[in-house]
């Protein structure tokens, strides 16, 4: 098996079309057709079902798929770290973050980052936790940083820099808009802007738990992905929510927060940084050092791993 038959499979299953998959390897469709055939009687298995209607990766070719994205992830580290040195001053790093980073922790590391490593471009994505850590995991990401906790199974390595609590944000002009604090169980009855259950699976079932707790049954108007869409959505009436108290710096004068008085200390949430040890560039571990620097000493936690 060759590199570049491995390089075949990935495009392949990217497009399931060999014409489109031969365009962006720049060759001919009958070379690939051929190769991608020699290379299942290697294997001994079909890699792709032949459909009238295009192609379909096999249960093997799955398989192989995963391994070869893998092998080629650590071809390219090879050719990176020989471009970049080993001191990790030069290069790429790619880093996602969900959106509540973006409050102070994300900008205050990579201020820093940039500060002491001027010569590594950045490439920074936004998304959820649950993309992201499935973009650690297939190596299209060198770091994340994510929600925590994390309640789902991930091969990914997690280390907390900032840890948060929960508060009550609802609308300025809300009954409850003056109160100084609350107890969850005055809520029962209220309308609730919820995280969403498919993208947001952690704090969707936190937040629910914390309700259940608390002996209240939500009654949920909205779901949301983003915190600042959720705040959006309470300035506008719909609904009050439960989100990190480090928001506070950002909501608009048309929210108010307000602590919980009867929230277990259980339900802690935060920032981690996810990573695969093994995969790390040198770059990426600066860029953690940095986020260890840059961050209070008391809130960074020591690395645990899901599972």
């Amino acid at each position: 098996m060759e590199l570049r038959q491995l390089r075949q499979v990935l495009v392949l299953s990217e497009t399931l079309n060999f014409h489109r998959a031969a365009e962006r390897l720049h060759m001919a469709q009958p070379p690939l057709s051929t190769s991608i055939k020699k290379l299942e009687e290697e294997l001994g298995v079909l890699l792709f079902d032949r459909l009238s209607t295009g192609l379909r990766l096999t249960a093997a070719g799955e398989a192989v798929l995963q391994n070869a994205k893998r092998a080629l992830f650590f071809v390219d580290e090879i050719r990176r770290a020989a471009r970049d040195g080993v001191a990790g001053e030069e290069g790429l790093l790619r880093i996602g973050f969900v959106g509540s980073a973006t409050y102070s922790l994300m900008p205050q590391i990579v201020r820093s980052f940039h500060r002491q490593y001027p010569r590594v471009d950045l490439e920074i994505e936004e998304s959820t936790t649950t993309e992201l850590l499935r973009r650690i995991e297939d190596h299209s990401l060198d770091l994340a940083l994510v929600r925590y906790p994390v309640l789902t199974p991930t091969a990914a390595v997690l280390t907390v820099l900032q840890l948060d609590h929960l508060v009550l944000a609802v609308s300025a002009d809300s009954a409850f808009a003056q109160r100084s604090e609350i107890a969850i169980a005055e809520l029962q009855g209220e309308a609730f802007i919820a995280y969403s259950r498919t993208l947001v699976p952690t704090m969707h079932v936190l937040t629910m738990q914390v309700f259940q707790d608390a002996g209240v049954q939500p009654r949920i108007t909205q779901e949301a992905v983003q915190v600042q869409t959720i705040l959006g959505l309470v300035e506008s009436g719909l609904g009050m929510a439960l989100v990190p108290a480090v928001v506070q710096r950002y909501a608009s004068n048309g929210v108010r927060l307000i602590p919980l008085t009867d929230m277990p200390s259980k339900y802690t949430v935060g920032i981690a940084m996810a990573s695969l040890p093994d995969a790390l560039t040198p770059a990426a571990r600066n860029f953690i050092a940095v986020a260890h620097a840059a961050v209070q000493p008391s809130a960074t936690q020591p690395s645990t791993q899901s599972s």
